[in-house]
């Protein structure tokens, strides 16, 4: 379940993968960090060979070659580490709902028959809710936003660290939310925030998570 909270004691992760499609590109790095009361107390971080070839594109972004995974463990070795890592702790990153965590579920289903049920914090969302005037809420522009240094990243075990820093600073957006933060509608379905979208009837609600939450309901007098 998606939670729209600061937790005090979570695991943050990251991947790196072959591309961007969870139908059909693979992992190939993971890396986490178990925090408690904002320090890290544990670090996981392992290279996964894909046992396919990793394109230039994605080589030339996060650095990782054929010859690096050469001798890495495969995925079902690494998700068998990394489950046992995360425990029933509270799942942390950014971008978790559309990206890491579909490659995650993916590869546990044809792995093991059954996805993780891990409540999960997503970085990207809580942004949105919480800072909805900024431009763009990707991890860079949200670590330009709160001073936080931008060096290494596109590697796993770098952008969890970056994304821990952003998420201790999203807490206190979460504690003393801004004007503009408090006039923000959430999907009262899944918690993520809702856009007005344009219809055959004109203007509505609609769940930014769509097409996997397709909660709408029609815009108040008062919201127009």
């Amino acid at each position: 379940m998606l939670l729209l909270e600061y937790c005090h004691y979570y695991v943050l992760f990251d991947l790196e993968t072959t591309g961007l499609s969870s139908e059909k590109d693979a992992i190939i790095e993971i890396s986490a960090l178990k925090v408690s009361d904002g320090k890290v107390i544990d670090e996981f971080s392992t290279l996964v060979n894909p046992v396919i070839h990793i394109p230039y594109m994605a080589s030339s972004i996060n650095g990782i070659t054929d010859d690096m995974v050469q001798n890495a463990p495969d995925i079902e070795q690494a998700l068998t580490d990394f489950i046992s890592f995360i425990g029933n702790n509270v799942l942390v990153g950014h971008n978790l709902r559309n990206f890491d965590l579909k490659f995650i579920q993916r590869d546990c289903m044809d792995l093991f028959g059954k996805t993780l049920p891990n409540d999960y914090v997503d970085t990207l969302i809580l942004s949105r809710r919480y800072l909805p005037d900024l431009s763009s809420h990707s991890l860079e522009a949200l670590a330009y936003h709160y001073g936080i240094s931008y060096e290494g990243a596109h590697r796993a075990l770098a952008d969890c660290h970056i994304t821990k820093q952003v998420y201790d600073n999203l807490a206190k957006e979460i504690e003393n939310p801004s004007e503009a933060a408090k006039n923000v509608k959430v999907c009262p379905r899944c918690g993520n925030i809702l856009k007005k979208r344009n219809g055959k009837f004109g203007e509505f609600w609609g769940c930014a998570s769509y097409p996997e939450c397709k909660y709408t309901r029609d815009i108040d007098v008062s919201e127009q």
